[in-house]
């Protein structure tokens, strides 16, 4: 899979693609389905199979001082991405340029840049100046600039339409098990293993330690967590996620002890996988009552991790 950053990006014309288009934050169930029937519809018709996204996501760029939480950074969409067998993830740069587009400039666009051929979005598209390109319009737009637009309708999970929106609720309130529904996967992060203060292992707890890869992430507090990317398999600890206000922490960080591991992992790219939530960030009046705390949090994630399937 190729990444083509913006339509400068674009050497030479792609040859006649399938698209499909969207934020695809969490590659949820709801996404999944139009990934697999865009590379579905690109074997029949012989087509390239194109994603288009956006960085920053578009409701990142226009909620800048309140950002949605996001369930992948752009390192976790193109881990999960790259296995599938797709020919381009096309990422268009979203700023001001590009959210005035009119419905028309972006069906153009489509068109003339990415030559597409056929279009696969949601029944819920929209984009462009007011949201001005719906996928009734762009279906309309394509019957002029020669591509088919094919709508599809919800996935939900009962009654509920899955989405984004629904996985960030669902992980804000500690239920990762229905988060783990609407995306077909455990929820994680991922990312390099960082330097840190090494207070941890002063304490007796060394961590792994992650920057946020993202503007605001959709947990906080301690977890009971899996950690992927260490050996073959998934080794259990408990993490904790914040600003660390005990010792007056500037910046979240992603802190993970893995238990009976004592190895080197700086440089590493690991996944933490989240299992489920014991409580939330706290101030601790010494490094000796947070120490005793964190016996508690390890004893507490190993029990549940021991009876986790």
């Amino acid at each position: 899979m190729r990444l083509i950053r913006g339509t400068a990006g674009l050497k030479a014309p792609p040859g006649p693609c399938v698209l499909t288009v969207g934020a695809f934050d969490g590659l949820h169930l709801g996404h999944q389905a139009l990934i697999g029937r865009l590379i579905e519809r690109a074997a029949a018709e012989s087509a390239q199979a194109v994603m288009v996204s956006f960085e920053p996501l578009p409701r990142e760029y226009l909620q800048p001082k309140d950002p949605p939480a996001r369930l992948t950074s752009f390192r976790e969409r193109w881990r999960l991405l790259e296995s599938l067998p797709l020919d381009a993830l096309c990422l268009l740069r979203f700023n001001e340029g590009l959210r005035n587009l009119s419905g028309e400039d972006f069906a153009q666009l489509l068109a003339r840049q990415l030559h597409a051929r056929s279009v696969i979005v949601g029944h819920d598209f929209r984009f462009g100046r007011q949201g001005a390109a719906t996928a009734e319009g762009l279906a309309q737009a394509g019957r002029r600039l020669g591509f088919d637009v094919e709508i599809l309708s919800p996935v939900t999970l009962g009654t509920e339409r899955i989405s984004s929106s629904a996985v960030r609720a669902a992980l804000a309130a500690g239920e990762f098990a229905r988060a783990r529904a609407a995306l077909g996967r455990p929820w994680s992060m991922r990312g390099r293993v960082i330097g840190g203060e090494r207070l941890g292992r002063t304490l007796g707890f060394p961590t792994a330690n992650m920057a946020l890869e993202r503007r605001c992430a959709p947990v906080a507090g301690v977890f009971a967590v899996r950690v992927h990317g260490i050996g073959n398999a998934a080794l259990p600890g408990v993490a904790s996620l914040g600003t660390r206000p005990t010792v007056d922490g500037q910046r979240a960080l992603l802190e993970t002890h893995v238990f009976d591991f004592d190895g080197d992992l700086y440089g590493e790219e690991i996944a933490v996988e989240f299992v489920a939530k014991l409580r939330a960030e706290a101030r601790f009046e010494s490094l000796a009552t947070l120490t005793e705390q964190m016996h508690v949090d390890a004893a507490q994630a190993r029990r549940i991790l021991e009876t986790d399937g």
